[in-house]
């Protein structure tokens, strides 16, 4: 059983796309970046690659490259859950929050999330997100950017849940 923790972060600007979550969202500005910019899906991808200390995006799909602009970010993720399958393992469970002062994101959460899931392979039940302001404090309280945070818990394809607890602990078998 391994955990993975993920953050990303980026500019707001006019003339861009919002995409999070791979839902685009209608607003007067977009993340700046060399991909979409999904902020959060960024931050899922990070978490997954460094469940397995396989490093971040950046290594992966380096901003360098120009196959990677203008990419699609759910398409990255199906790509860093196939190599977390071909490592042997699966996801367990991802754990992410958006922190936008605006826009709203409530009304958008659902969608992403099925996103993610379907890009993972994995239930909708499996993965959580979850959106907050942070209460017009900071770069993203002052609109000037958007965060995300993620994080995930993944396990080898041939142990359960319980097995990779109780694995070492025969008194709870």
């Amino acid at each position: 059983m391994r955990i993975g923790h993920g953050y990303d972060v980026h500019k707001l600007v006019k003339g861009r796309k919002l995409i999070l979550g791979g839902v685009r969202i209608v607003n007067d500005m977009g993340l700046l970046g060399h991909s979409d910019a999904d902020v959060l899906t960024h931050a899922i991808m990070d978490s997954l690659l460094g469940s397995l200390a396989l490093g971040d995006i950046g290594k992966l799909f380096p901003d360098t490259d120009e196959r990677y602009k203008g990419a699609n970010s759910i398409e990255l993720l199906r790509q860093v859950a196939r190599l977390i399958e071909q490592r042997g393992f699966r996801i367990v469970n991802i754990d992410s929050t958006i922190c936008a002062q605006e826009p709203k994101l409530a009304g958008h959460i659902n969608h992403m999330r099925l996103n993610i899931a379907r890009a993972c392979g994995i239930d909708v039940s499996q993965v959580s997100i979850k959106a907050t302001t942070e209460e017009g404090l900071g770069f993203t309280g002052n609109l000037e950017g958007i965060s995300a945070t993620a994080v995930c818990l993944v396990t080898e394809r041939n142990v359960g849940f319980f097995g990779a607890f109780t694995g070492n602990m025969p008194f709870l078998r």
